[in-house]
């Protein structure tokens, strides 16, 4: 009989039930949870998950809320994004009118 080399990871305490894909799922996710996340605020690779959705820096004390198992979910850099290109339109065409100086040491 062939030896089982492999873990089981965090799902192995389901042991047998379940069936094989939904343990895998769990694994992969609860793997992604516990990764090294980066501080949006400071940098660091010290994120960690305080409750469902709150998300803690552990070098700066930064709290955030985030995805339930991710601290940026793909919807949310999508708003980001948008929110960002908005900022930057809105910005230009306030420095086309006049409204703004071109660079901001002209002030």
């Amino acid at each position: 009989m062939a030896d089982n080399k492999s873990t089981t990871g965090s799902a192995g305490r389901f042991g047998a039930r379940y069936g094989r894909v939904a343990r895998r799922r769990v694994a992969e996710i609860e793997g992604e949870m516990h990764d090294d996340h980066e501080c949006p605020e400071c940098g660091a690779d010290r994120v960690d998950r305080s409750g469902t959705g709150i998300w803690e820096c552990g070098a700066c004390g930064h709290a955030f809320t985030g995805g339930a198992y991710k601290p940026q979910t793909p919807g949310g850099r999508t708003v980001t994004r948008s929110i960002r290109a908005a900022r930057a339109s809105a910005l230009s065409r306030a420095c086309a009118s006049g409204l703004l100086p071109a660079r901001p040491g002209d002030l």
